[in-house]
């Protein structure tokens, strides 16, 4: 238990380390935001694709997993209707910062315990090097999300300190929720497959529904395509690695 504590902590707090250069940088262009964003939705679906699809289809069968995918998916959809979508923009917004602030804390709370949940559940499974690259994965897309995250803050009027504090503290609920899903599925071997499925379905309905609209809305969406088939192939790979 003490190595995947300690996986889920580096995984989570990527966000953190991330958020760091908020204090030396003050603004990031839209094209280099696409960007990011692009590569780290290549990185959640290759991890979705690549390793926890095959990993719950290697343990169940296709009718637990289109269910598993499904309920993740659908779980979030009610969720964002619950919390209202903010845009990733750096630029300051109209509405008041308490609010503003709230509700985008609440928004990337939202992304981030389906990716606790997926990093608790691979490293529960058991399935070889499937928790150490899952896990690797979110943390990868963890860092450039801090940043994003804690750029947001700053340009909305929020300290530097509190914006990487804040960033911090989406890094927090993802390390609990991994810590969640681990106990969960290590309590109940039976949800193994489901929980490997639900992440996979919650991962792939943030992509298309938040990260690949929010990089094709400001004229780069070649850049961003290819930022994306980047961040594909680099996860393949380190899945690949690691076999």
């Amino acid at each position: 238990m003490e190595g995947s504590l300690s996986v889920m902590i580096l995984s989570a707090f990527a966000t953190s380390v991330g958020a760091l250069p908020v204090l030396f940088i003050r603004s990031i262009s839209h094209r280099r935001m696409d960007s990011i964003l692009a590569y780290t939705a290549g990185i959640m679906v290759a991890a979705s694709t690549y390793g926890l699809i095959p990993a719950s289809l290697k343990l169940t069968n296709l009718y637990v997993l289109c269910c598993g995918v499904l309920v993740g998916a659908l779980l979030l959809n009610v969720l964002e209707y619950i919390i209202p979508h903010i845009d990733l923009d750096h630029e300051r917004s109209d509405v008041k910062l308490p609010q503003q602030g709230l509700m985008f804390v609440a928004a990337m709370t939202l992304h981030n315990i389906p990716e606790g949940l997926s990093v608790g559940a691979s490293l529960a499974s058991e399935v070889e090097n499937l928790g150490l690259v899952v896990a690797l994965s979110m943390g990868l897309q963890n860092a450039p999300e801090g940043f994003l995250v804690a750029l947001f803050l700053l340009n909305q009027g929020v300290r530097k300190s509190l914006g990487v504090a804040m960033a911090f503290l989406t890094g927090v609920i993802e390390c609990l929720a991994s810590v969640f899903g681990y106990f969960m599925v290590h309590i109940a071997l039976f949800l193994v497959p489901y929980g490997l499925a639900f992440a996979a379905g919650a991962m792939l309905f943030i992509v298309y529904k938040e990260l690949i609209p929010e990089t094709h809305g400001h004229g780069y969406e070649r850049l961003a395509t290819f930022s994306f088939l980047l961040g594909l192939l680099s996860m393949i790979g380190v899945v690949e690695w690691f076999r």
